[in-house]
């Protein structure tokens, strides 16, 4: 089985899927959409699993939000200073870009691993409803 295939814990993070069923949306529109970016649907469309099963359940899902922003701007200004010769006013410039475009598919994606750390993937999860 592939990783990014049906019934891994990856396929569910990028393609924003259920981490229950694999099937069901978890956000309302595109991965890069700027028009509801942050809006979430309450239930799984398709197992009807419940995305907010307590208030603040999605706090952790900053602190992962933050690690990865961490991690990629350290590497994009490291690649672009040191190895591709960019001044540092240069490639922050690069960074401030990059981030500004990505930064909704980053919330997204760290909200599906914090989702994905607490729901097992079942392929009956269809049948049963």
């Amino acid at each position: 089985m592939s990783i990014f295939q049906p019934g891994s814990k990856t396929y569910s993070i990028f393609h924003l899927k259920c981490p229950r069923c694999h099937e069901g949306d978890t956000f309302e529109t595109g991965s890069w959409s700027f028009k509801k970016s942050f809006d979430m649907y309450q239930r799984c469309p398709k197992c009807d699993l419940d995305y907010f099963p307590e208030p603040g359940f999605y706090y952790g899902s900053m602190f992962i939000s933050y690690i990865w922003t961490g991690w990629m701007s350290l590497l994009i200004v490291a690649v672009l200073n040191w190895w591709l010769g960019f001044s540092q006013i240069a490639a922050f410039g690069v960074l401030f870009f990059f981030l500004l475009v990505n930064f909704v598919y980053i919330f997204r994606i760290s909200r599906l691993m914090w989702l994905n750390m607490h729901v097992k993937y079942d392929p009956d999860a269809l049948k049963r409803d």
